[in-house]
């Protein structure tokens, strides 16, 4: 566990690090893992020789190290840059190698923009796209998926569990609905890929997404899973690699990362999912004393490590400004929109007011999270609420101090 600053609020602060959903550090073991594999045994794993036999053997390695963690057979996982590039290439190659079939494709308004401008960049190429609406969870119907399947449907792509929010979706039902009818099934697990269980065959999905950085490993390293006999054009052209399908030279450290990464959090996932699903409930519940606190997503069926509300009478990026100066570093959302000022497109599908919606702060714990830094962070909430609302005209005057 990462040694923390421990400074008391006068002076200057402590290292609460509240956003692993937007990325994590890499684990120690990830990193001696990797080392090797810049210097010593710098081979490419392409060449015949027994010297670049070594960074080839890492991959195979590496790659049995996925599969195992998502029920999935080695042959099943190709490596990617990371879960922008996977689901790319899912949703554009199941789209151009099915075009003759049809042209219609399903997701929700609730995923991650590296489906949603994927999907609307399909739009352009003359592909019709259907965005289901969530539930004020966020939360998709299989219903609604089975209801706007037609004869020209080629792919649904529903992602495992919010990024914002954290809700869990219901992929092995909405998967077994497409499977019913015949169509490809997609899903982005970049939230839940090392946080909870994922099985492939239970889920039944056809392809699969995920993200290295978000689970100890490094950035710049991803994997899709490509179910057996399930054809999809390439993204990339250019050499051999990956079976034909994702050409250029393999990033050796990188794979070798992810799968040493995937393994220890498979191996660890029981405990630590237990220790830290604690911690956010007692998270939640410290905010929620909060008055005019709202939670953001399912109470129950969400990620182990998320939490995300919303307060009334003031701006997030005020809070997370507030809470930086006192060591606490969090988000108002998915760090890749976290620049932009339209209001979050997730808590809009779920329905979240547009007065209130601005006053979203995601909380997402991590390996290094303990029961000390759960109170103070919620002390330095509470104190960061009371200060921005009590200098806010909006606030009503049974909530100042």
């Amino acid at each position: 566990m990462r040694e923390k600053q421990k400074i008391d609020m006068t002076g200057d602060t402590r290292f609460i690090y509240m956003d692993n959903a937007a990325t994590t550090p890499a684990r120690k073991e990830v990193v001696e893992a990797i080392l090797p594999f810049f210097s010593d045994n710098f081979g490419n794993p392409s060449s015949l020789y027994d010297f670049a036999k070594i960074s080839g053997e890492a991959v195979g390695r590496a790659r049995a190290q996925v599969a195992s963690a998502i029920g999935a057979q080695p042959e099943e996982i190709y490596f990617t840059s990371g879960g922008t590039e996977a689901d790319n290439w899912a949703i554009k190659g199941a789209a151009f190698a099915n075009k003759e079939k049809g042209n219609h494709i399903i997701t929700s308004q609730v995923e991650h923009h590296a489906v949603l401008h994927t999907t609307e960049w399909l739009e352009k190429q003359g592909f019709e796209v259907t965005y289901l609406p969530v539930d004020r969870y966020g939360m998709v119907n299989p219903e609604d998926v089975r209801a706007a399947i037609t004869e020209r449907t080629i792919l649904v792509t529903i992602m495992t569990a919010n990024n914002e929010v954290g809700t869990i979706m219901p992929v092995a039902e909405i998967g077994r609905i497409a499977r019913e009818k015949g169509v490809l099934f997609h899903t982005d697990a970049v939230q839940a890929a090392g946080h909870i269980p994922i099985d492939v065959e239970e889920m039944n999905v056809d392809m699969l997404s995920i993200s290295g950085h978000k689970f100890g490993g490094p950035k710049g390293t991803g994997a899709l899973y490509i179910k057996k006999e399930r054809e999809i054009d390439p993204l990339m052209h250019g050499g051999a690699q990956e079976k034909h399908s994702r050409a250029g030279t393999e990033n050796v450290p990188g794979i070798v990362g992810i799968g040493k990464a995937l393994e220890l959090s498979f191996a660890e996932m029981e405990r630590e999912s237990k220790r830290i699903s604690g911690l956010r409930d007692k998270l939640i519940q410290g905010l929620l004393d909060i008055p005019k606190t709202h939670l953001n997503g399912h109470p129950q069926v969400r990620l182990p490590n998320n939490v995300n509300v919303v307060f009334e009478y003031i701006e997030g990026e005020a809070i997370l400004l507030m809470l930086n100066r006192r060591g606490i570093y969090a988000s108002t959302g998915s760090a890749c929109s976290s620049k932009s000022l339209d209001p979050s497109h997730v808590l809009t599908a779920c329905g979240v007011p547009q007065e209130i919606i601005h006053g979203s702060l995601r909380l997402t714990l991590g390996q290094d999270t303990t029961e000390d830094d759960i109170e103070y962070v919620v002390e330095n909430v509470r104190g960061v609420v009371q200060k921005l609302r009590n200098m806010s005209p909006l606030t009503t005057p049974e909530l100042r101090e």
